[in-house]
This record gives C-alpha cells, structure tokens and sequence, in this order.
C-alpha cells in the first residue's frame, strides 16, 4: 500500500511546525513541506501530487494549505482546485493561522448550550439567536460569523473599521444566501456608543481579536446579562473578554456558560487530527471550515 504523503503548501517563508507535528501525529508517514507559495508556484507541486501515481493510490496523497495570511492561503486554495480536472486530484484541507479549526471547536462549543440550527417546534418562528463576533472581521472571526449565519444566527460582526465590518457582512451574505449579518463598529472594550445595545442583546459572545487586547471589559460583561454563552479566543493576557480564563471550558458564572481559549483548543485539536485522517479516505475530500465544522459535529455524536 502506498505511503500516506501530505503536501504542506504554507504561504509564509518558513512553513509551520505546529502544522508539520500535527499532520505526523494524525498519520501522515511522509511530509514535504514548501514555503512562501503562492497560486502560481502552487500549480507545479499540485501537479507532482496529481500525476505520480494513479487509481487508488491517489487517496494516499494530500494537501495542507497554511500560513499566518489567510487571503493568499484562500488564493492558493482557489487555484489549487481550479488545477484539478476530473477524476485527477487530490485531497485539500484548508486552515491557515489555524482560522478553520479554531472557529469550528468555537461554534461547536456554542452549540452545546445554544440550539444553533436545531430548533424545536415551539422555537421556530421565535426571534432568531442573535451573536456578537468582536474582532468579526479577523481570520477566526470571520469563519465564526460564517459558520453561525450558516446555523441560522443573527450575526453582528464587530470591527474598529466599520467599512471593513460591512465587506467581512456583504462576502458573508454572497456565501450564506439569507444570512443575518449586521456590521458594527466597536471602540475601545466595546461598551460605548452602538456596541452597547448589541452586547445587551446578545444570547452568544465570541471574542475573536487579536492577542492581548480587551474587547469586552468589565462594565460590557454587566451589560451582557442576556448571553448565554461567552467565548474568549484569545489566550495571551489580559482576556480578550474581562474576568475570563484561558482554560474556562463550559464554566458556568451567573447565567452564561464560559469557554476561553484553551478550553476551545482540545476540540480544535481534535478536529484537525481527524481532518488530517479523513484526507487519506479517498483522494476528492475538499475541508474549509463548513466541512471542518462537521467533522466537529460528527466527533461529538
């Protein structure tokens, strides 16, 4: 039986070595890894990968795309496929920075205390789930705010930017036909201006920014006696959401339920290594954070 080969096509200059362990300890008995690719130096290698072997023996050939930049991670990815033809291609896990995995364990950590997309008679035609993203226009928080308007989820994607909010809302909404989606603009720790009503109404909170940075103080988690549940992304101090922990993981305080970042990290382990697994089944599985999701789903169940 031929060798389980994953190709790690990384956009940054030196290719990630969390992304290389995972992919050893998930199964991958030989690992190639390149730098700094971009589409068009992607073609060559796909093609290495499409026409050294055929039949069955092209299940044991995949591709991981990674990198810290999530846009020309997505780029390759496009050309990647559009390189394919017909039966001639291989496996692709998509997951730069992490992005895919990361907002996949979030949601699903959602949806074990929120009926995300799974509403009983009496709840259908009620208000729909409304969730606050801050940092929504980031890698994670952008999947976030995808995967739940998927769910059925009244999302507001929260930025500093709210031009950006508004293109992160409209390239969602191109993607998830009658998705909920509403942009804000949110200063500060979020409790100013018009990030105060909707902190208020919110039964779900991500926290999705960037390491170190306060995104809902204090005074915001007082407002947000509505949330149900509260996750907090980031785990370098001090909590992207006040009064949390990293390893918070389904702790409850008050009436919500609180995952920090390392309480979202086992699940997110967890889906990743079965990604890398699922590659190997046959050789035309294409994983972005829909299909990530699932595997999540189907990991719980």
């Amino acid at each position: 039986m031929a060798s389980r080969i994953l190709i790690q096509l990384d956009c940054d200059h030196q290719p990630s070595t969390f992304d290389a362990i995972v992919a050893v300890d998930a199964g991958a008995e030989v690992l190639l890894r390149h730098g700094s690719v971009t589409p068009a130096s992607a073609v060559p290698l796909v093609h290495g990968a499409m026409f050294t072997r055929g039949g069955a023996d092209l299940a044991a050939t995949a591709i991981f795309i990674g990198g810290s930049d999530v846009a020309a991670a997505e780029a390759v990815y496009d050309q990647v496929r559009k390189t394919f033809f017909g039966p001639v291609r291989v496996s692709v896990l998509l997951d730069p920075a992490g992005a895919n995995t990361t907002a996949s364990a979030a949601v699903l950590a959602a949806g074990r205390h929120l009926p995300l997309g799974n509403r009983s008679a009496e709840q259908i035609g009620a208000a729909p789930l409304r969730a606050l993203v801050l940092g929504g226009t980031g890698p994670v928080g952008q999947r976030v705010a995808r995967l739940l308007a998927r769910k059925g989820v009244a999302v507001t994607v929260a930025s500093r930017s709210l031009s950006r909010a508004e293109e992160v809302c409209e390239r969602i909404a191109a993607a998830v036909p009658g998705g909920r989606l509403e942009p804000l603009q949110a200063d500060g720790a979020g409790t100013h201006g018009p990030a105060t009503d909707a902190i208020a109404a919110a039964d779900l909170i991500v926290a999705a920014g960037a390491a170190g940075v306060t995104l809902l103080d204090a005074a915001g988690r007082r407002r947000a006696s509505q949330a149900r549940v509260l996750i907090d992304l980031n785990a370098v101090p001090p909590a992207g959401i006040a009064g949390m922990m990293a390893t918070d993981k389904a702790r409850q305080e008050g009436g919500a339920v609180l995952y920090g970042a390392l309480g979202v990290g086992g699940t997110k382990m967890k889906i990743h290594r079965a990604a890398i697994g699922q590659l190997f089944a046959s050789n035309d599985v294409l994983l972005d954070a829909e299909e990530l999701l699932a595997i999540g789903e189907s990991l719980e169940a």
